[in-house]
């Protein structure tokens, strides 16, 4: 097996037409289509039966992120549109959930439609709360790569940085789409469960569970675990390198419940599979067992000083716990730290060559060709996601985020 750094990125391409990309989601969310691949087997069915092809017992992880409505549009004093779309806090914040509670005034970063017709100006938006007209700002402050760090200020100052989002901003829907955001894209670009603000994409594999799925998964014995990673715009950054080795994984912020962790332990010392819903709660799974392991090695010290995972940790730290005792590094230093939530973030790659410590499988959407998403999945099922995406193809799924899905086991 290659290193991931020596995998070449070609040989994860696959012809991709573009009718075959859902623009638009079902009217009804667990009647998407869902590929059940378990040992070298294909099946078809629908999310609404999904606990049919589930192991029971079992644990199914959510991810319980709130898409932001994270995209803006201001005129500047000549009243040409300025688009902008705020990615993540600045520096100056300890952590995002911080900065998405804060009032009166916030710095982010941003991308920016139409930079070149913003000039020093301090751009002004109108939106209305309650009947009443108030006044959002937008001053550049600097310009960061690519990006740009905003401050942004309003009226009236109680309201939070994610209420005026909510009420300023619209759905950021991903590019390749290549439509404009509905009303009701608003709800049905959210999983049903959603509860902490702050991504800008959602986690599209839990876009497809309903109360009614969950009242199966309920009757077959099928527990359901929630973390929360806020998923960042770098989701869609596309590899342009030849090789994995020159590609940069994006950080994403991660928030995992004392509570769910020693419920994670459990599940893994009475051997419980572990399916994480979509790849979000794949990567926030996983990076657990290495901040676990160093935890182990650098003392619950390191609890305090937001021990991170990087990009290439899997692939050149020696692991020499197993998952459990990793699992309980972590809940040994918060109990100690008296901390009820680790928040942290995470830069993992996840790619075939990696061996998995947490999960048995994942429930996931059709990612795009050359995609890091797709690394992940060819991780689970090796070289055989060549024949489950021409399956998928040949037999009218619908593609990314608004698409069907698949249940993938080991």
């Amino acid at each position: 097996m290659k290193h991931p750094r020596e995998l070449e990125i070609e040989d994860f391409n696959y012809p991709l037409p573009e009718e075959r990309i859902a623009k638009f989601p079902l009217e009804e969310r667990d009647a998407s289509k869902l590929l059940v691949y378990q040992k070298g087997q294909i099946q078809e069915s629908q999310y609404r039966n999904i606990a049919d092809f589930l192991p029971s017992p079992a644990a199914l992880v959510f991810n319980n992120t709130k898409v932001v409505q994270a995209r803006m549009f201001f005129e500047n004093r000549n009243g040409r549109k300025i688009e902008l779309f705020c990615l993540e806090p600045a520096d100056l914040y300890p952590d995002l959930t911080v900065a998405m509670s804060t009032s009166e005034t916030v710095e982010w970063r941003c991308l920016v439609g139409g930079a070149k017709k913003w000039k020093e100006e301090i751009l002004i938006k109108n939106f209305e709360v309650d009947g009443k007209t108030h006044c959002l700002k937008a001053e550049k402050l600097e310009a960061l790569g690519g990006t740009f760090l905003i401050r942004f200020s309003w009226d009236p100052l109680e309201l939070s940085f994610a209420e005026i989002l909510d009420v300023a901003g619209i759905t950021p829907l991903p590019p390749y789409l290549k439509r404009d955001a509905e009303a009701k894209d608003k709800d049905r670009y959210q999983t049903i469960y959603a509860a902490h603000d702050g991504s800008v994409a959602a986690p599209t594999a839990g876009l497809h569970f309903t109360p009614k799925v969950f009242e199966t998964l309920v009757t077959k014995n099928i527990e359901q675990l929630f973390v929360t990673l806020h998923v960042g715009a770098g989701t869609f950054k596309p590899v342009q390198s030849e090789k994995i080795a020159d590609h940069e994984m994006h950080f994403e912020f991660i928030h995992v419940e004392l509570k769910a962790l020693e419920k994670i332990a459990e599940y893994l010392e009475a051997k419980t599979p572990i399916i994480p819903v979509g790849t979000t709660s794949m990567r926030t799974l996983e990076s657990l067992y290495w901040l676990g392991l160093k935890v182990a090695k650098n003392g619950f010290e390191a609890l305090q000083q937001q021990v991170e995972v990087y990009q290439w940790d899997p692939y050149e730290m020696e692991a020499t716990l197993s998952a459990v005792e990793a699992i309980q590094h972590l809940i040994d230093g918060m109990k100690t730290l008296e901390m009820q939530a680790l928040i942290t973030r995470t830069q993992l790659m996840i790619a075939p060559g990696y061996q998995h410590r947490i999960v048995a499988g994942i429930v996931t959407n059709f990612h795009q060709p050359k995609s890091t998403l797709l690394l992940l999945i060819a991780s689970i099922v090796g070289d055989e996601w060549k024949d489950l995406y021409n399956y998928a193809l040949e037999h009218d799924f619908r593609f990314l985020s608004y698409g069907d899905g698949a249940l993938l086991m080991f």
